[in-house]
């Protein structure tokens, strides 16, 4: 099975294309994001603000935190 690097999400994250995102909440929980836009990456923090476009709701992530991007799991 193929997996893409940390890196390479951020790179995906830069254009404005909608993507789904799986990743884990601060309690264990784990959030299935689909169709979101992205809309900032903050380099400081490691944070990424996505846009659901379902619910026009802004969402911040930590992007240590994202393990499958588009159904490709993905890695440190």
């Amino acid at each position: 099975m193929q997996s893409i690097h940390i890196s390479t999400v951020r790179k995906m994250l830069q254009a404005p294309e909608p993507v789904d995102i799986k990743c884990w909440a601060k309690d264990g929980r784990i959030l299935e994001l689909n169709n979101v836009l992205p809309l900032r990456y903050n380099f400081y923090e490691g944070t990424q603000q996505v846009k659901l476009l379902k619910s026009n709701q802004i969402r911040t992530i930590r992007l240590c935190l994202v393990f499958e991007v588009n159904g490709i799991p993905c890695f440190l």
